[in-house]
């Protein structure tokens, strides 16, 4: 799909002109969300930002591939006509470096809850893991957690979830393209992951737990890499909020 929309890079943001028609393709930001942040409050905070800069109250803002909370990195935000191509740019390939603690667990995959349960981690040696790793890559069937924002019978996951009923959920289909290991400090693993839309690294770190005879869960999480747009080219909310 050709591009036609303005792609903002570090320090452009406070550049913008107040005539939303010099963009007539529309703007995307290639944001770097910060911890704890939903991806519903980026795009809400640059949405009411964007308005008075614009005056504009019927401003379309969304985003291209949703970050849970806990994690942070790049987000695609799309801006007036550049909407229309959010699904073109949320199918594209991500990368992400991820932290896997093994030896315990969590309801949610990831630090959202509690430990649940521990499990013997110390036989997981680096060379366990190499030899592991190949038999993750290309596509395949994942489960996704339940609590995520997948919709089952027209309700999120998570809903489900935090009421504590039990519900299936359907495996999606993805790919993993590369699994590099980065470092192993045991019991983290930091681990660079490149990967198709859609699939969930707490998933691959449960996965990888009950792989090694063990249990995993993430607890850190940063996206380097949407399509061919990079982590160290992105914009800072701190840029977007004080400009």
């Amino acid at each position: 799909m050709e591009q036609n929309y303005i792609l903002l890079r570090p320090g452009m943001f406070a550049e913008l002109s107040t005539d939303i028609e010099q963009y007539p393709g529309g703007i995307v930001i290639p944001l770097d969300k910060p911890y704890r942040w939903t991806s519903a409050d980026a795009v809400r905070k640059i949405k009411f930002k964007l308005q008075r800069h614009f005056g504009r109250r019927n401003l379309k803002v969304g985003h291209a591939g949703t970050l849970d909370p806990l994690a942070t990195g790049l987000l695609l935000i799309c801006i007036g006509k550049a909407t229309k191509q959010a699904q073109f740019l949320q199918n594209q390939t991500k990368e992400y470096i991820a932290e896997i603690q093994f030896g315990a667990t969590t309801p949610s995959y990831d630090l959202e809850k509690e430990i649940d349960a521990t499990y013997p981690w110390e036989h997981i040696t680096r060379e366990r893991i190499e030899a592991v790793l190949p038999k993750f890559l290309g596509e395949q069937d994942q489960v996704p957690p339940i609590f995520s924002a997948k919709l089952v019978d027209g309700v999120r996951a998570y809903e489900y979830a935090r009421q504590g009923e039990e519900v299936e959920m359907k495996p999606a289909r993805i790919t993993l393209h590369e699994l590099e290991i980065l470092d192993y400090q045991a019991p983290v693993l930091t681990l660079r992951i490149r990967c198709s839309k859609g699939t969930y690294i707490r998933s691959i770190a449960r996965d990888l737990g009950l792989a090694l005879e063990s249990g995993g869960h993430l607890i850190n999480l940063k996206r380097t890499v949407s399509g061919e747009n990079q982590l160290q080219n992105a914009v800072s909310m701190e840029e977007i909020l004080n400009s």
